[in-house]
């Protein structure tokens, strides 16, 4: 819904909202609740890396092993065991730290309703409310101010640690800090719609990932479960009418000839290496949010960094002067 759409309330900054007012606004499913995209479910990510297609064709050579009772030719189910665990593990620790990205820290806020100011959660906050905000507090929803005047660190959004002024009739910027002065407040943006929500929404969203790896791992895999059918059948029935050959004996040996088709040691070894890749990028604190994503990283030719206050001081220090060759001489030549 477009909030210029909206039925907007202009309460006065001594009065608020009314009840009446709040309860239209919640009615309306305009309040300030947290509408970022979930990460991967737990459950998703199991699913993902236990229902692949490499991994049935294992399990029904191994289902196969085990009702002729050759347990130790089991091995086979030990490369996709690897796998998953592999998988599940980076995932798991992924969408914990994606989960931990939040610019709004703060869970608490004063308003005003109805001329008396209570402290409410920033999820119950709703569109035109009236907000008091201090040194040191966190804006938990774009608003603009009404009464007073404040600085503000807008750094976790536009990266500038530098402190800007806001007075009256100027926007807030939900995440931002207040480092001086206080103010009143009007809500102008809830949900959704706030300024921080559009920043989180872009971090947290699960973009499909492009890998040639992958999708060459997977057209090997399709190409083979294709063929595998019919050659599989061809070797049991050869095997199993020859001379003293038992069930036993031919699915063994069936089995034994199709997983030397499968690429298991290949995936096996793909799935170490961007492992260790991972872990590597971990001890120097950066975020691999799938295994695949190290293949777009090897293949970066120039990285661009753009230097933020958010890292540093945002300060500066002379540590050399260094003249320019001759540049005196140019001078007086030209004059």
């Amino acid at each position: 819904m477009d909030i210029m759409e909206l039925n907007r309330y202009d309460p006065k900054p001594n009065i608020g909202l009314s009840q009446e007012q709040v309860d239209c606004r919640f009615a309306e499913h305009l309040t300030n609740l947290d509408t970022t995209p979930p990460t991967k479910s737990l459950k998703n990510i199991f699913f993902q890396n236990i229902c692949t297609l490499f991994n049935l064709i294992n399990i029904l050579l191994g289902a196969a092993i085990i009702y002729v009772g050759a347990y130790k030719n089991l091995l086979i189910l030990f490369v996709i065991l690897i796998n998953i665990i592999i998988g599940i593990t980076q995932e798991i620790r992924a969408k914990k730290a994606v989960d931990k990205l939040a610019i709004i820290a703060v869970n608490k806020v004063k308003v005003i309703r109805g001329g008396k100011t209570t402290e409410i959660d920033i999820s119950e906050i709703v569109l035109d409310d009236i907000i008091i905000l201090k040194a040191g507090d966190q804006v938990p929803a774009d608003a603009v101010v009404l009464e007073n005047q404040c600085n503000v660190n807008e750094s976790l959004l536009t990266g500038e640690s530098d402190t800007i002024y806001k007075g009256k009739g100027d926007m807030l910027l939900s995440g931002s800090f207040l480092t001086g002065g206080n103010v009143v407040a009007k809500v102008e943006h809830v949900g959704k719609e706030n300024y921080a929500a559009t920043i989180l929404d872009g971090a947290k969203y699960i973009k499909k990932i492009k890998s040639e790896i992958m999708s060459t791992l997977k057209k090997i895999v399709e190409y083979i479960s294709i063929i595998i059918v019919p050659i599989g059948a061809i070797l049991f029935f050869n095997q199993f009418h020859l001379k003293d050959a038992t069930l036993r004996s031919s699915v063994v040996n069936t089995v034994a000839a199709l997983v030397g088709m499968i690429p298991e040691g290949l995936v096996l070894l793909t799935s170490t290496v961007l492992a260790i890749a991972v872990i590597r990028l971990s001890n120097r604190k950066v975020l691999v949010r799938d295994l695949f994503t190290i293949e777009s990283l090897a293949r970066v030719d120039v990285l661009c960094l753009d230097k933020t206050g958010t890292i540093t001081e945002g300060t500066m220090e002379l540590s050399k002067t260094v003249p320019l060759c001759n540049s005196a001489e140019n001078e007086v030549e030209e004059t």
